[in-house]
């Protein structure tokens, strides 16, 4: 399943009543955001607003809000199917016969359907505004009273390298600043940072387009840890198994989504840097003022009757738990193509990503689970988590329960612990430095006399199979109900 746009998506969970219509009149400041934040935590609707004080257009919030809200968004009917997708993706051999290059035709057909369409137009055209574009119209929201303002929070960012013309979709919170100019929240490990700093070097401006409102799968994509060079309209196509459709900016020869509701064009200088944040942010703190790029808009485009969306992170559970579960459980089958001893990954949403991750292998020489350890720190944005925790293959590392028990059983900590520096999360804000500090990785694996465990090994307690099934098949003539 695809949806065509963020209007067909709507109109889905409609049908599905998983969303609610607000017709009372909100405020963008901190109002909307406290609606929208008790509706994540008790697992309710997306929600509507149709009446936003201030802007003459509706606010979309919690579109993500659920794991299962998340898995329907993406097309699929659980986040466990995502891998499935991933594999077919991965699988592919080249055919030896004549047969199988018949058979792969109409793959290679689907393949085909991956890459991005060129319209000349779209509906993201229909309103044009380049005479004093404005910000204010929009209902940004306000997130949380130490927020440093009004942030826009589900923008696909496009820029393009200067060298290459390579195109990158990422996802970078945006402090409004006044009607017609925001921040640019780029991380030192962002590929739109990377883009910046080419920008710099050539001592040119850098044009930069902000779509806002697309189809769910599309919002994902710009989300996604893709590796260098891989484009995320193409990665969207995957995800859709059709292609997106883009058109060029008006001021510029970016291209952005034709069904995008809202689409900002303007630049960055190479050289402007601007005080941004605070800001509360997905690890349940706020993340401090620093120094990032300025974006100028210089247009403004959008749908008639356009729809704004917007996302609120803060303490988890939030939405952003639920793309990460997403990201989880899709990259896996990429990373066991690289690390095939690894069984599976839980990245807890307590963790927020890049704190914590959990890893079973199927562990066969010494020093397995250090070689993994080490290994997932040179794999692209795991370079940046904070805690790594091997266990065995047979333990279930989607259980806390699990986890949590065999950590404090099977680990000696001056053995067992690995502190490596290097780069972390910007958002770590234990480190001493920002972007650089400290990680830890645990062998909670089970030793053996080559890692210098001369002791046995114990057992684990179970009750055989046969007295289990004894039990359950006499339970009711124990007088239990």
């Amino acid at each position: 399943m695809y949806f065509k746009d963020l209007r067909a998506y709507i109109s889905a969970l409609e049908d599905r009543a998983e969303i609610k219509t607000i017709s009372k009149e909100v405020s963008p400041e901190l109002e909307a955001a406290e609606i929208a934040d008790r509706m994540i935590k008790s697992g309710g609707p997306a929600l509507l607003f149709k009446n936003v004080k201030g802007s003459q257009f509706p606010l979309l919030m919690n579109m993500f809000g659920t794991e299962s809200r998340t898995a329907f968004s993406l097309g699929v009917n659980a986040l466990n199917d995502l891998q499935n997708k991933m594999k077919v993706l991965l699988d592919q051999k080249p055919p030896e016969t004549l047969w199988e290059k018949l058979k792969m035709i109409p793959r290679l057909k689907q393949l085909s359907d991956m890459l991005p369409k060129i319209n000349k137009d779209g509906p993201c055209h229909e309103v044009v505004i380049k005479d004093n574009p404005d910000l204010n119209m929009l209902p940004i929201v306000k997130t949380w009273p130490m927020d440093g303002g009004k942030f826009i929070t589900l923008p696909l960012v496009f820029t393009k390298d200067p060298v290459t013309g390579e195109r990158n979709t990422g996802m970078y919170r945006m402090q409004v600043y006044d009607g017609r100019t925001t921040g640019m929240h780029w991380h030192i490990h962002k590929h739109g940072a990377a883009h910046f700093r080419k920008y710099r070097q050539l001592g040119k401006r850098m044009d930069v387009a902000v779509a806002l409102g697309v189809d769910p799968q599309t919002i994902y994509a710009a989300t996604a840890p893709l590796p260098d060079g891989v484009d995320e309209m193409i990665f969207a196509g995957f995800l859709r198994e059709q292609p997106v459709e883009l058109v060029q900016c008006i001021n510029s020869d970016i291209e952005v989504p034709a069904y995008a509701e809202f689409v900002l064009e303007g630049y960055v200088d190479p050289e402007e840097m601007r005080t941004e944040g605070p800001f509360g942010d997905h690890t349940g703190y706020y993340s401090m003022e620093d120094l990032y790029p300025v974006f100028h808009i210089t247009a403004i485009t959008h749908r008639k009757d356009a729809i704004y969306p917007a996302t609120i992170v803060g303490k988890p559970p939030m939405e952003d738990c639920f793309i990460g579960k997403a990201t989880e459980r899709l990259f896996l089958p990429l990373i066991q193509k690289i690390l095939p001893e690894i069984v599976d990954i839980n990245l807890p949403i307590e963790g927020v990503f890049h704190n914590m991750a959990f890893v079973s292998i199927d562990k066969s020489i010494p020093g397995h689970a250090r070689k993994v350890i080490n290994a997932l720190w040179g794999l692209g944005q795991f370079m940046l988590t904070k805690m790594i925790v091997v266990f065995d293959k047979d333990v279930d590392v989607q259980n806390i329960k699990d986890v949590i028990w065999r950590l404090g059983n099977n680990v000696d900590p001056q053995r067992d612990v690995i502190i490596q520096q290097g780069p972390v999360d910007v958002l770590n804000h234990a480190a001493p430095e920002t972007g650089f500090g400290s990680k830890m990785g645990i062998d909670a694996t089970k030793k053996t006399a080559e890692e210098g465990h001369r002791r046995i090994w114990p057992p684990v307690i179970e009750m055989p199979d046969e007295i289990k099934a004894l039990v359950t098949k006499s339970w009711k003539e124990y007088g239990f109900d």
